[in-house]
């Protein structure tokens, strides 16, 4: 029972660190229509602005002049909080590989095994947290804007929703806390 848990934690922490990563680097956390007619597509991300006309399929992307360059608090924050709970993740994954029964690492010494399972565990949930925490706040951020711009009375042409990046690391993220639940809270 044990050994199918470490598994199937082991797999879930995988893929939801894989979630967690490719929502990092991707370029797609908000999206809006410029106009009513839909003619282009923008998505907005930690990285880089991304438009896509939609009557030709042609795609232009600016990047953000630099790193150190002054950004929106809500770009700084959720670099800073992904960047690390990817780190966490794969940080996790590492000592999940070596405390799983499967692997021959330390056979002789099962309770090392156990705690490094339980460390993994720990390390992965508050990953987990922090990725979570980036996601919905820059979420919450673009739910205010468009907002703001609805109680003011200004229409632009312009609606802003979730991107696929956003959800990607929500998914992500809840993915690593269930796999870190299972191995801090199922493993006996």
């Amino acid at each position: 029972m044990s050994a199918a848990l470490q598994v199937t934690a082991f797999g879930l922490a995988l893929l939801s660190t894989f979630f967690l990563l490719l929502a990092t680097c991707t370029d797609c956390w908000m999206v809006n229509a410029d106009d009513s007619l839909e003619v282009s597509h923008k998505c907005r991300g930690l990285w880089r602005e991304c438009v896509t006309n939609m009557q030709d399929g042609v795609r232009t992307c600016d990047q953000y002049d630099s790193i150190l360059a002054d950004h929106p608090v809500k770009i700084v924050v959720t670099r800073t909080l992904m960047i690390t709970a990817d780190l966490l993740a794969c940080l996790a994954l590492a000592t999940l590989v070596l405390g799983l029964d499967c692997i021959t690492f330390l056979k002789e010494d099962p309770c090392v095994k156990l705690k490094m399972c339980y460390g993994a565990g720990v390390i992965l949930c508050a990953g987990s947290i922090l990725g979570l925490i980036g996601s919905v706040w820059y979420a919450v951020d673009v739910y205010v804007e468009r907002a703001m711009l609805v109680s003011h009375n200004i229409f632009l042409g312009v609606h802003y929703d979730f991107g696929w990046s956003c959800w990607l690391g929500m998914a992500g993220s809840t993915g690593c806390f269930v796999a870190s639940v299972l191995l801090t809270c199922c493993l006996y």
